[in-house]
């Protein structure tokens, strides 16, 4: 019998090929299982928002396509269509169980952007503290190739970010995270436990998503690795388990965990951390690489090589090393333009070259996080 262990935030993300039973339409006998489970565990006093997908699978069914379309206004197209039979499902099922339900379809600029970002964090921890069970989306019905996150995976890590969740659950047709492909190499086997973020595993999880899904395991084992940003785990399992979120709450193994093993940021940092693009980059020296990874100091103008791209004041950009490694990302004090003027310059020499002095750092420490 399931117990209730310690209270928990948690965000679960079920994919499009389980969910439409690789392609055969919604299936509205697993989504009511699922919701009896989701049901049983906000009862228990848990807190859990559903991030699905399935809209532009089903709206391909509705359509009478026979497969997924290229083009992006068909996509878009078959994502509006989907999503009404989507949440439809999904809502009577919750008022079966008396409980309401909210629709929210985010694009990448919803968290790019601090003060949309904000709002979103807004309304999900309303929706939490009123009960309301979040069902989120990717908006496909306006999103363009620029904005997409593309992949739900990686849109249910940074809402994890976004609300600070204890734990990510990915559920999909697969038993987790094998060693090898385990239908091309029967020594494959399970991994049931690692760390969030160690590079072997991406390894293990290289390889496409299905015809009808974008994602796939590999971008299941990036989006943990951004989960654990925040402080959550990731657990990645077969959603037809039995039971298989109240077994997961109940601290059952089943399928692949992937440990949270670093310190949570703070709440700037892991949306500076959860950005997809950003708008330029600046080449470090040594010097400058070394000091902010290992002297936890502000990227000055002295120690930067390069600068590329177009950006603002207060946009973010990336810090890159020599080898054009990501080191770090952060909010700039200064333009592209005036960058490029005081770009290996010291601090002293900043109003000499512009003719003011904004700043003396080109990223403050504080609106800097390392990856």
């Amino acid at each position: 019998m399931f117990k209730p262990k310690p209270l928990k935030r948690i965000v679960v993300k079920i994919g499009s090929t389980l969910i439409t039973n690789h392609g055969a339409g919604v299936d509205h006998a697993l989504i009511h299982d699922w919701v009896r489970q989701i049901a049983a565990l906000a009862a228990f006093g848990h807190e859990v928002l559903l991030v699905s997908s399935g809209a532009i699978a089903e709206g391909i069914k509705r359509l009478g396509w026979k497969s997924r379309p290229n083009q992006l206004n068909q996509l878009q197209a078959a994502a509006a269509v989907g999503q009404m039979g989507l949440i439809q499902v999904y809502e009577s099922a919750f008022r079966e169980h008396g409980l309401g339900t909210a629709q929210i379809l985010l694009t990448h600029d919803d968290l790019a952007d601090r003060k949309r970002y904000l709002n979103a964090r807004s309304t999900l921890t309303t929706l939490i503290d009123l009960g309301i069970i979040a069902i989120i989306n990717e908006n496909d019905t306006v999103v363009t190739d620029e904005i997409k996150f593309g992949d739900n995976d990686t849109l249910a890590a940074l809402v994890a970010n976004l609300i600070e969740a204890d734990e990510l659950i990915i559920l999909t047709d697969q038993h987790g995270l094998f060693s090898a492909d385990p239908r091309k190499d029967r020594r494959a086997t399970l991994i049931t436990a690692a760390k969030a973020g160690e590079l072997s595993l991406e390894a293990m999880a290289g390889g496409a998503g299905s015809a009808l899904g974008s994602g796939g395991m590999l971008t299941k084992v990036l989006a943990a690795r951004k989960a654990a940003l925040s402080g959550a785990s990731t657990v990645i399992a077969h959603g037809r388990e039995p039971d298989v979120l109240l077994r997961l709450l109940a601290d059952e193994a089943i399928g692949t965990r992937l440990s949270a093993e670093t310190l949570s940021l703070q709440a700037k940092k892991t949306w500076l951390a959860g950005h997809l693009k950003t708008s330029g980059r600046f080449t470090l020296d040594a010097g400058a690489a070394r000091a902010l990874s290992q002297d936890g100091k502000s990227l000055l103008p002295i120690g930067v090589t390069g600068v590329i791209g177009t950006f603002e004041r207060g946009e973010v950009v990336s810090c890159m090393t020599t080898d054009g490694h990501e080191l770090a990302r952060g909010l700039t004090n200064y333009s592209s333009q005036e960058a490029a003027k005081i770009a290996g310059r010291p601090t002293a020499e900043i109003k000499s070259c512009l003719g003011y002095l904004a700043e003396p750092e080109l990223i403050h420490r504080n609106n800097l996080v390392l990856l």
